[in-house]
């Protein structure tokens, strides 16, 4: 497959993952791309944020009863498709058939579909490392890992590196990580202390644009919205413009 698959993944709640599948993938599309968003997140908010609800069929009926993503994708935005989560989706995590293979459904349904095509599919993960979160790494090459800028976002960031870890073990090769700033207020020293703790540890994987804190970021879901079709002028709307240019150039700070 030519199409980049992305995951968007971390353990910790609150560091903007669902905020950076949407707006990085419609900044992505924005851009020029063609983009697929998955909703892996039981919760549906990747879905809610682009203005759709869980009701419609989605990644539960592709995992669950073998439906192909074509069936079930939607258009959200001009070059951005979207998989909703659909409302039982949860009930993949009890799946007890199929060994090993359980794990590979999401892969499997992805290279049957027309997303091969695509310049990315980004998948919006669960906060958990179950079937759900597993079948998101088995399919991507590369990983986001959205990570607030404060104390406990770095010890969240040990234990997905460990569940990055045990996951590359078991499916036999390696995932381009990435990790991404957010929730970042420049002139505060703990964001400057974060970061650079970051770019120590993660010399060559940190994005180049930090997501600056912004309140129109947090707001603009409640409407359905990205932040480009909320505020197209912001702070939040530029960041993630800049980032779609870090990812789509795969360009990282080298050191601090």
């Amino acid at each position: 497959m030519d199409v980049r698959v992305i995951a968007v993944m971390n353990q910790k709640g609150g560091v903007g993952k669902t905020t950076t599948s949407v707006n990085l993938s419609h900044a992505l599309a924005r851009s020029g791309q063609r983009v697929a968003v998955l909703d892996m997140d039981p919760q549906g908010q990747a879905g809610i944020s682009l203005g759709f609800d869980n009701k419609r069929a989605g990644m539960d009926a592709v995992l669950l009863d073998s439906a192909a993503i074509d069936e079930v994708k939607v258009t959200a935005r001009e070059r951005l498709d979207l998989v909703v989560a659909g409302d039982r989706l949860a009930n993949f995590e009890q799946v007890k058939e199929d060994g090993v293979q359980r794990g590979y459904r999401l892969l499997r349904a992805i290279e049957q579909s027309s997303l091969v095509d695509y310049d990315f599919v980004v998948i919006d993960c669960p906060p958990s490392s179950g079937l759900l979160g597993v079948n998101a790494l088995f399919s991507a090459q590369e990983l986001i890992i959205p990570v607030a800028s404060d104390y406990l976002s770095l010890q969240g960031l040990s234990r997905m590196m460990q569940i990055l870890r045990r996951t590359e073990g078991l499916s036999g090769r390696c995932i381009k990580t990435w990790l991404v700033s957010t929730r970042a207020q420049p002139r505060r020293n703990l964001t400057q202390e974060v970061r650079s703790r970051m770019l120590n540890y993660f010399p060559g994987g940190v994005l180049g644009t930090p997501i600056r804190e912004n309140v129109a970021l947090a707001e603009c879901p409640s409407y359905g919205k990205t932040i480009l079709d909320y505020k197209a002028k912001s702070a939040g709307a530029r960041d993630y413009l800049s980032l779609a240019a870090d990812i789509m150039g795969r360009r990282a700070v080298e050191h601090g």
